[in-house]
């Protein structure tokens, strides 16, 4: 039988600002949205082009209610989805279980979804059971992936022996939309930060697990990237522990995420550093800041294996929300060739860049789908 090549077929679920990229970057690797969804609705309606920019003609794809998923994915039959709405994985499981139940593979820009099996296992556990039942891979991804994932232990494997992981990381909360610069703590005052987020930290290692098992822990994005590092090394965690500081402003900083002005003092966002001790004797010092930027800021990345020899890689002025879309699209065919379940990254090939979306299917594929 001779193949045949097609585009490979995508859904996007959350069309605000990153989508802006996602859907860009999957047609322009010659694949294909074929249907999109969102809850927002001055964005409900609006043709795909006119999110995507940038000179692209009118498409035959409307964003529509999330409301109407299920009829959608029948009838447009994605091969993956991507997701990028939320942080927490307890707030993805609604429209996981959806695309689960349907088959569809899902990638995610969800940070807690990067590695939940240290934050919320029963979840994971729960949405790794229905994608196996249903044929179909769940994965998060993006900018953590490569940066906070990849980058260190291609440095690892250049070491001779390790005695610590020291990494520091920074991001404009602007860029991301609503839900991420909420869960930083992005213009609370101090009081509230202290009530809402810093005080969930300062409790007992067995209350930490307590609400770990109850699916109720909040993790700061470096508790899951501590968990990828450790599983993709092979380390055993002892113990892991996380802080969540406020990061304030002498000035006054209008965010027109939030819409609103922080006012001088008030928290502009959140350092959450989190330490976590081996049974290997390698520690991991990871510190992830996350705010409404003040002019003169920008965004970066920091990483030193310390050992022999000890190497440090500082990465300054990032384009993070290019990067973490580049990679959810780059991470595409890793997802659709990965084992069915909730398959973290730290298991699947380091990321790497594909050229084409296209899809080669066989004459006998085909007629197997028809039927």
């Amino acid at each position: 039988m001779s193949d045949k090549t097609r585009k490979l077929k995508v859904a996007m679920y959350g069309s605000g600002k990153m989508s802006e990229y996602l859907m860009r970057y999957v047609f322009e690797k010659n694949g294909e949205i074929v249907c999109a969804f969102d809850i927002d609705s001055e964005i409900i309606g609006k043709n795909i082009a006119e999110i995507m920019g940038k000179g692209f003609k009118k498409t035959g794809v409307i964003v529509k209610n999330a409301n109407e998923l299920e009829s959608e994915i029948k009838k447009t039959s994605p091969d993956a989805c991507i997701v990028a709405t939320m942080s927490l994985l307890k707030d993805l499981e609604p429209v996981l279980t959806r695309l689960a139940s349907l088959g569809i593979s899902a990638i995610t820009t969800c940070e807690e979804a990067f590695y939940p099996w240290n934050s919320n296992p029963k979840l994971t556990e729960k949405l790794d059971n229905l994608a196996k039942e249903n044929n179909c891979t769940i994965c998060g991804s993006g900018y953590q992936d490569v940066f906070w994932g990849n980058l260190v232990t291609t440095i690892a494997g250049a070491t001779q022996s390790i005695k610590k992981i020291i990494g520091k990381s920074s991001y404009n909360v602007e860029d991301y939309g609503i839900a991420l610069a909420r869960v930083h703590g992005a213009g609370l005052t101090l009081k509230e930060f202290e009530k809402q987020i810093a005080s969930t930290d300062n409790i007992s290692s067995n209350e930490r697990q307590k609400l770990i098992d109850s699916g109720k822990f909040l993790p700061s994005y470096m508790w899951n990237t501590n968990g990828w590092l450790c599983s993709q090394l092979g380390l055993t965690v002892k113990n892991q522990t996380q802080k969540c500081v406020p990061q304030t402003h002498k000035e006054d900083l209008t965010s027109s995420t939030l819409d609103m002005t922080i006012k001088a003092g008030d928290a502009t966002g959140m350092s959450a550093v989190v330490t976590t001790e081996t049974k290997e004797g390698i520690t991991l010092e990871t510190q992830c800041i996350g705010k409404v930027y003040a002019p003169d800021e920008f965004d970066s990345n920091t990483w030193t294996v310390e050992g022999e020899p000890t190497t440090t890689i500082t990465v300054n002025r990032p384009a993070t929300v290019e990067l973490t879309c580049a990679i959810i699209v780059n991470r595409l065919a890793d997802l659709l060739d990965s084992p069915y379940g909730f398959f973290t990254t730290e298991k699947m090939p380091s990321a790497f860049f594909v050229r084409d979306l296209t899809v080669i299917e066989s004459e006998d594929e085909e007629s197997e789908s028809e039927d």
